[in-house]
C-alpha cells in the first residue's frame, strides 16, 4: 500500500514538472516575436530509483535558463553600429553632393567655363561692348554659383547638426530605459525575461545610434559607457551627454564655423572617443567633410579657397591692365570678404560699381598688347603660370577634384551601407539559430509534454482505481 501511495506522489510530483515545462514552452511561443527576447530552456533533473526505502525515483523540475549567446549578441551590436554609421553618412553625403551637379553646365564649374569663354570671345573683340557685357552677365553668374553652392553646404550642416541632437535626445532617452531596468533588477526582477528582453533591445537600438562598452555587474544590472569611455548608465543612475560648439585652442580662423563637440555628464570633451553608430557618421560628416569645403577655425575650407584664387587673380590681371582710356580700372571685378576667408564663397559678389568700359583688356607691357589681358584672363582656363592654379592645378581642375573627392565619399558610403545591411540580417540569422525561438521546435515540444503530461494524468487516474480497490480488499 505504501508503494502505490509513493508512486501517487511521485506521478504528482512530474504532473508539476510537465506543467512548468508547457508554461516554460509557451511563453517562449508568446514570445517568439518579442523584439530582444531569447529562448529559454528549462532542466529536468531525475531523481534516484532502487530498492531501498525513499529511492522511488521520479522527476523534478530545474532552473530556467536563457539560451542566449553573449557572443551573438555582441555580433549584432558590432554589425548594427557599423550600418548606423554608414547610413548616416550616407544620407548627409547625398544631401552635400547635390551641391556639386554632375552637369557641367551648372553650378560653379558651369559658370566658371562660361566665364574663361566670355574672356576668350572678349579677347577676339576687346572693344565690343556686346563681348564686355557678356563677361560682366558671366561675372554675375560665377558670383551666384558660389554663393548658392556655400548656402546649400551651410544647409547640409544645418541637417547634421539637427541629426546630431536628435541622436544625442534618443541616446540619452534609450540610457534612461537601461537605468529604469536596472532598477528593476536591483528590485527582483534578475531573472525575469522581459526585464532581460527589454535590455538587450535597447542595447541593440543604442547600437544603431553610438558605440558603446557594456558589462553586466555582480547584481545583475548593466554598466554602459559611449566610446567605451563616458558613462551612460551605472546601476540606478543615468549620465546623460550633450552637444556644443566650439573652436580648438588658439584657432588659425576665429569667425570660422565652429565644429560640433559632445560632452559628457562632467563636461568633459568626447568627442574624438565616439568611432561608431549614427554620432560619429554625423560628426564626420558635419566636421570633417563639410569643414574640408567651407572651413572651420583651422581651415578655410576648399570652396572658399577656390573663390579667393579666382577673385585675387582676376582682379590682379584687370588691375594691371589698361581700359580704352590708357588707364587701370580702379576697382575690383569681384568682391569677396577678405577679413574671413572661410565665408569668401558665401559673400562672393560682382562689384555693383564696375561697369562695361572698365574692362581692362590692354596689357600695358613691356610689350604693349591690345588684348593682352584678355588673353591672360582667357588663359586660365589651361593656366601655364603657377600663380593662375590653387594646389598647382588650374581653378576647374581644382573643383572638378573637390566634387569628385565628395562623389567618391557618398558612393562609398552607400556601397558600404547597402553592404553593412546584409551583415547585420546575417548576424541577427546567426542569433537566430543559436538563441532565438523556432516556433516549429516548440510545437513539437509542446505536443510532447502535454502527452506526457495526459499520460502522467491517466497513471494517477489508474492509480487512483487502484487504490480504491486495495481499501475496498482490506474492508
Amino acid at each position: 500500500m505504501s508503494n502505490i501511495f509513493a508512486t501517487l506522489r511521485t506521478t504528482g510530483d512530474i504532473l508539476k514538472v510537465y506543467e512548468r515545462c508547457l508554461q516554460v514552452t509557451q511563453n517562449n511561443i508568446t514570445n517568439a516575436s518579442t523584439p530582444g527576447y531569447a529562448r529559454r530552456e528549462i532542466t529536468t533533473i531525475a531523481l534516484p530509483f532502487g530498492a531501498e526505502p525513499g529511492s522511488v525515483g521520479g522527476a523534478r523540475a530545474g532552473p530556467v535558463t536563457s539560451a542566449r549567446s553573449a557572443f551573438a549578441e555582441r555580433v549584432v551590436r558590432r554589425q548594427t553600429e557599423l550600418l548606423g554609421r554608414s547610413k548616416a553618412e550616407a544620407e548627409l553625403l547625398a544631401g552635400i553632393e547635390a551641391a556639386f551637379p554632375i552637369n557641367g553646365d551648372a553650378g560653379v564649374a558651369g559658370a566658371l567655363n562660361r566665364l574663361l569663354q566670355s574672356f576668350s570671345s572678349w579677347s577676339l573683340t576687346p572693344n565690343d561692348p556686346n563681348a564686355r557685357q557678356a563677361v560682366l552677365d558671366e561675372a554675375q553668374g560665377l558670383a551666384h554659383a558660389f554663393a548658392d553652392t556655400a548656402a546649400q553646404l551651410s544647409e547640409a550642416a544645418r541637417l547634421a547638426e539637427v541629426q546630431l541632437r536628435d541622436t544625442v535626445r534618443e541616446i540619452n532617452e534609450l540610457a534612461g530605459v537601461l537605468r529604469d531596468a536596472n532598477e528593476e533588477i536591483r528590485s527582483g526582477a534578475r531573472t525575469d525575461a522581459g526585464v532581460d528582453a527589454r535590455i538587450h533591445a535597447t542595447l541593440e537600438a543604442l547600437s544603431e545610434l553610438v558605440d558603446f562598452t557594456a558589462v553586466q555587474q555582480q547584481d545583475g544590472t548593466y554598466m554602459v559607457l559611449a566610446g567605451g569611455m563616458a558613462p551612460l548608465v551605472i546601476g540606478d543612475r543615468q549620465y546623460e551627454i550633450t552637444m556644443s560648439f566650439g573652436h580648438p585652442e588658439d584657432p588659425a580662423y576665429p569667425e570660422g564655423p565652429l565644429s560640433v563637440r559632445l560632452l559628457d555628464s562632467g563636461g568633459a570633451d568626447i568627442t574624438a572617443r565616439i568611432t561608431g553608430g549614427k554620432l560619429a557618421g554625423a560628426l564626420d560628416v558635419r566636421n570633417n567633410v563639410l569643414a574640408g569645403l567651407i572651413g572651420d577655425g583651422s581651415q578655410p575650407g576648399d570652396l572658399n579657397r577656390l573663390a579667393v584664387a579666382v577673385a585675387e587673380r582676376v582682379n590682379g590681371l584687370l588691375l594691371s591692365g589698361w581700359t580704352a582710356d590708357g588707364f587701370p580700372p580702379g576697382e575690383d571685378l569681384f568682391h569677396y570678404d577678405a577679413y574671413n576667408h572661410t565665408a569668401a564663397a558665401r559673400h562672393f559678389a560682382l562689384n555693383p560699381a564696375f561697369t562695361p568700359d572698365m574692362l581692362a583688356a590692354i596689357d600695358p607691357g613691356p610689350p604693349y598688347v591690345s588684348n593682352g589681358i584678355a588673353l591672360k584672363l582667357a588663359g586660365l582656363a589651361v593656366p601655364q603660370d603657377p600663380v593662375d592654379t590653387v594646389d598647382g592645378v588650374g581653378f576647374i581642375a581644382f573643383y572638378a577634384g573637390m566634387a569628385g573627392r565628395v562623389g567618391r565619399q557618398s558612393a562609398e558610403a552607400q556601397q558600404t551601407s547597402m553592404l553593412q545591411a546584409e551583415a547585420v540580417a546575417q548576424a541577427r540569422g546567426m542569433r537566430s539559430e543559436a538563441s532565438g525561438v523556432s516556433l516549429d521546435q516548440e510545437a513539437v515540444l509542446l505536443m510532447a509534454y502535454q502527452r506526457a503530461y495526459q499520460a502522467a494524468a491517466n497513471m494517477i487516474a489508474v492509480l487512483n482505481e487502484m487504490t480504491g480497490i486495495a481499501v475496498n480488499l482490506l474492508r
